[in-house]
């Protein structure tokens, strides 16, 4: 049997003001064309299908056009499970409808949930969905007061699943924080104040486990799991992972092996960095429409830097001073108790991170003289 793993598209996502629906529909594309290249038995989407509990409609359009390509055009079985970004009754509605023509929604948490069962020559497949499910909502739901964080709640649920047919592999559709994966910027937290993790034991017994929720694709140290990762690169933190979607094969013993397929995006998330006269003199050939991250090495002040670098890379979105970061530690300076000079050399040091020259120091001081001067005179 096999499975094509995806998670994470958030659509309606915005990155630094600059809407991504475009890069989202060109990444999809990719995804709706491999999978009927591949043409698996089920594609699992593995949550936050969108970005927000309430997404844009043109977020909302673009996810009816790909699930209807896939299921209606290709006639592939999808598996859709909700994820901490999306609102688990808006996205599960007409679910019971939607399952008639191939189309599987898991949104809002359920008591005993029956596994899907699927066929190969090998006998049964059983596919359990578990959505995002706060722990107060599985207390209500199981009506079990037990659970009191993201681990406990999942472990009650894993309990309450409805048993899969003797000797069928066992395969879990997830979205959950698994303790010791490698987190990105672009992730909201599951859980403020308290853990969100889930235990890596309690994925022991599943053939394979498909993930959502952490943004680097990953394997699960131990256990038969993986997240696929991200639909794009949604902060620059992300400039060093390659996105891709993860095609599994279960043979009669198990899970068989897992490949990956890149994604090419659109317009790539990169860091760059230079002094601000070099890259716009020398600009590279490809790349100057991905989205970037421009690290200025320019020690003196610099006007307008975003505007000008626009000009010839339009997809600048951030501009950072890496040397004022790195600037030495200042105790509380009172101004009330610097002279001019001493002011002027406080400043300079705080916005460039090294200590004014003599020379500065000499041609600050002649202004300052000059300045007095005049106030003098026009008294």
């Amino acid at each position: 049997m096999r499975l094509l793993h995806s998670a994470d598209w958030h659509l309606g996502r915005v990155l630094h003001g600059a809407p991504l629906i475009e890069d989202q529909a060109h990444a999809l594309d990719q995804l709706t064309a491999i999978a009927a290249d591949t043409r698996p038995d089920a594609v699992i989407i593995a949550g936050d299908v969108y970005d927000r509990a309430v997404p844009p409609p043109e977020a909302v359009e673009l996810l009816d056009d790909t699930l209807a390509r896939l299921v209606l055009g290709h006639k592939l079985l999808v598996i859709v499970i909700a994820g901490n970004h999306d609102s688990p009754r808006r996205l599960g509605f007409g679910a019971r409808l939607l399952a008639h023509g191939g189309l599987h929604v898991f949104g809002p948490c359920q008591a005993r949930p029956a596994p899907l069962i699927l066929s190969d020559a090998h006998g049964p497949v059983a596919i359990h969905a578990l959505a995002h499910a706060e722990p107060a909502v599985v207390r209500a739901v199981l009506a079990d007061e037990a659970p009191r964080d993201h681990d406990q709640a999942f472990a009650a649920r894993l309990a309450d699943l409805a048993p899969a047919p003797a000797g069928a592999r066992r395969v879990l559709a997830a979205h959950a924080f698994v303790a010791g994966g490698l987190e990105s910027l672009s992730e909201r937290p599951l859980s403020v104040g308290g853990s969100g993790a889930v235990a890596v034991e309690r994925f022991r017994g599943f053939d394979y486990v498909a993930l959502g929720h952490l943004h680097r694709p990953q394997q699960v140290s131990g256990v038969n799991a993986r997240y696929a990762g991200s639909l794009l690169k949604y902060s620059f933190s992300e400039v060093d992972q390659p996105k891709s979607l993860s095609l599994v094969e279960l043979d009669a013993a198990g899970l068989a092996g897992v490949g990956t397929i890149a994604i090419e995006p659109l317009r790539d998330a990169r860091i760059i960095g230079g002094r601000l006269e070099e890259l716009l003199a020398d600009p590279p050939a490809t790349g100057r429409q991905d989205y970037l991250r421009v690290e200025l090495q320019n020690i003196e002040p610099v006007i307008d830097a975003i505007g000008r670098l626009r000009a010839v890379y339009p997809n600048v979105l951030q501009v950072t001073r890496p040397h004022l970061a790195t600037a030495p530690a200042q105790g509380q300076i009172d101004p009330r108790r610097l002279d001019d000079a001493q002011i002027f050399a406080a400043f300079y040091r705080q916005t460039t991170g090294q200590e004014a020259t003599p020379a500065m120091l000499e041609a600050f001081a002649a202004e300052a003289r000059q300045l007095r001067r005049q106030e003098r005179e026009a008294h």
